[in-house]
């Protein structure tokens, strides 16, 4: 299947590098220098965002939400699908600016690069199985059914590998405070979570830690000092308040 990807920041290209591998990519946009190293580094074809025709094309809509106008302006005609990659963007917003037979949402992640995104999608029912199988190339992927259960996972399908890079750096910083050269500390984080992923795959992350945390045990004080320093609560918080952000 083609896919015209619009725009080229950092998660269009995430997008791109993994999709690429499955499908036939052309990427439009504005800057032709960005577009040229495009070009060069995913093998793919480069158009410059000026009266494109999206007639019958599949467009993977890949700007940052306040371009979503003047983005806009520069396409024509009526698209057969549009996969919108905007966070806090109504498909009501979407189909005054563009036209197309299907809408879609999806909330992907940088691991896009590495086929690794967990992806949730949502729209039209009628494009569901096409839309899963395009965002497959770039990971996992779930279809929830409504917009508002998207905008929910958007702080932790979207912005949890932030989340996450916090607590590795904070991890990797703790080892060094307690004496580990930092080129060690930062090797076992990297190694921890690549270890990390197929252990939460198939059980409960409560239960994954009831196997590690043995009573009056290394981990068991850890994790008493995590709950003095109200992480769990602070995780929700940081949830509740990207989720209210993709409101505004």
């Amino acid at each position: 299947m083609e896919l015209v990807v619009v725009g080229t920041g950092k998660m269009a290209r995430a997008i791109i590098a993994g999709a690429v591998k499955n499908h036939e990519v052309i990427v439009i946009g504005r800057n032709t220098e960005s577009l040229k190293e495009i070009e060069k580094k995913y093998k793919v074809s480069t158009k410059t965002l000026h009266n494109y025709n999206m007639n019958g094309k599949n467009i993977i809509f890949c700007v940052k939400p306040y371009a979503l106008v003047e983005a806009s302006k520069n396409l024509y005609g009526k698209a057969a699908s549009v996969i919108s990659v905007l966070a806090g963007t109504s498909i009501k917003d979407i189909k005054i600016n563009l036209k197309a037979t299907s809408y879609i949402r999806i909330m992907p992640n940088l691991a896009a690069t590495y086929k690794k995104s967990m992806t949730i999608v949502t729209g039209d029912e009628s494009f569901k199985e096409q839309s899963l199988e395009i965002c497959s190339s770039i990971g996992s992927t779930l279809w929830v059914g409504s917009e508002k259960e998207l905008d929910i996972a958007t702080p932790v399908a979207g912005s949890g590998p932030a989340f996450l890079a916090l607590v590795a750096e904070a991890l990797s910083d703790a080892s060094v405070k307690e004496g580990l050269k930092r080129e060690d500390a930062d090797t076992i984080v990297r190694g921890l979570f690549e270890g990390f992923a197929p252990l939460i795959k198939n059980q409960h992350p409560a239960l994954l830690k009831d196997g590690v945390m043995s009573p009056g045990g290394t981990t068991a004080a850890g994790y008493g000092a995590l709950e003095d320093g109200a992480v769990r609560a602070s995780f929700m918080r940081a949830v509740h308040l990207a989720y209210e952000r993709t409101k505004k």
